[in-house]
């Protein structure tokens, strides 16, 4: 058989594996050709728009069918998170770039640290900009870089493939679950080996793409959806929220030390002077500046009752007002 480097292979030969692969695509729903927008690059702009955008708007009832199985998946991974586990994502492509999107913006969303929620993406950083070659194609290279994070059974690993085959993201759920992590295989087909592999199988069908085998489109935004979920409602249950308040928010600029403010002002209906002595008063952290507002207290008493609630404001503040 032709070797998969073999320069010489000419027409009518197939390299190593080639035959099997093609095969496993003809089945995917995500890789499925739609012959009635073969000639979609000959209609006006605007027609193509309104057929794109027609897509589109069949994403978030795909997502609906599954709410089910995606809260059960958050919860659990909440219950670990509560526990000072982290949440891993690990994928290929732009899955894996959806991954490291979500996980870079919960620091400075919800003040986590940044090794708190984690982006693995097969290849490395240079991933994001540059496709690297085979990286996806790899079991051992997933479960290297978990191991690289010292990953322990209070983690939530998330294996994300829109095919829900790429080897990257199940060898990454795999040697999760031998290390007695949680495992969560999110994809855009049925019965696929990622969620077979994982405890939590969430697959989101969102039928064939406009550009055929074009991910990136209605299964990208299917995933993205689903890691929206995923991280904010976790972080609702963590306590990073009072009630649609983002009360962990970390001021790292003029703009979000603005947010701050209306914040604490939505929150508690102060004047602006007791908003910035109580945010002077807590080293500008959002959350204590609340509770020294409605619970009467000082900085750092307030910084001990949020301990105490491991971080949970309405927790904190009835600890207050039983006192």
């Amino acid at each position: 058989m032709t070797s998969t480097t073999d320069p010489s292979a000419g027409p009518g030969t197939e390299p190593d594996g080639y035959g099997e692969l093609r095969a496993q695509l003809d089945t995917l729903t995500t890789e499925a050709f739609r012959p009635e927008l073969a000639e979609i690059d000959r209609l006006p702009t605007r027609e193509i728009a309104r057929i794109m955008n027609g897509e589109d708007s069949t994403v978030p009832a795909a997502v609906a069918e599954k709410l089910p199985e995606i809260a059960a998946a958050i919860d659990a991974t909440a219950e670990r998170m509560a526990r000072g586990g982290r949440l891993i994502y690990a994928g290929a492509g732009t899955a894996g770039r959806l991954g490291v999107l979500d996980a870079s913006e919960c620091p400075p969303t919800f003040n986590t640290d940044p090794s708190e929620v984690v982006g693995l993406i097969a290849g490395g950083p240079s991933a994001m900009v540059k496709a690297v070659e085979g990286a996806e194609d790899s079991k051992e290279l997933a479960a290297a870089d978990l191991d690289g994070l010292g990953l322990t059974a209070d983690d939530t690993v998330v294996g994300i493939s829109a095919s829900g085959r790429t080897p990257y993201a199940i060898g990454a759920v795999e040697h999760a679950r031998r290390r007695g992590a949680l495992t969560l295989g999110l994809s855009c087909n049925a019965d696929s080996a990622l969620a077979a592999a994982a405890e939590h199988g969430l697959e989101i069908v969102v039928g064939p793409e406009l550009l055929t085998g074009s991910t990136r489109l209605k299964a990208g935004t299917a995933q993205k959806l689903v890691l929206n979920m995923l991280s904010t409602i976790t972080m609702i249950r963590l306590g990073k929220t009072y009630g649609n308040l983002m009360v962990d928010v970390r001021a790292s600029n003029e703009k979000l030390r603005a947010r701050s403010r209306r914040i604490v002002s939505l929150a508690t209906g102060a004047s602006d002077q007791e908003i910035e002595a109580a945010l002077a008063a807590t080293d500008g952290e959002v959350k204590n500046a609340i509770l020294t507002i409605l619970g009467g207290v000082d900085g750092p008493t307030a910084a001990t009752l949020l301990a105490d609630a491991h971080g949970h404001l309405r927790a904190a503040l009835a600890a207050v007002r039983t006192t």
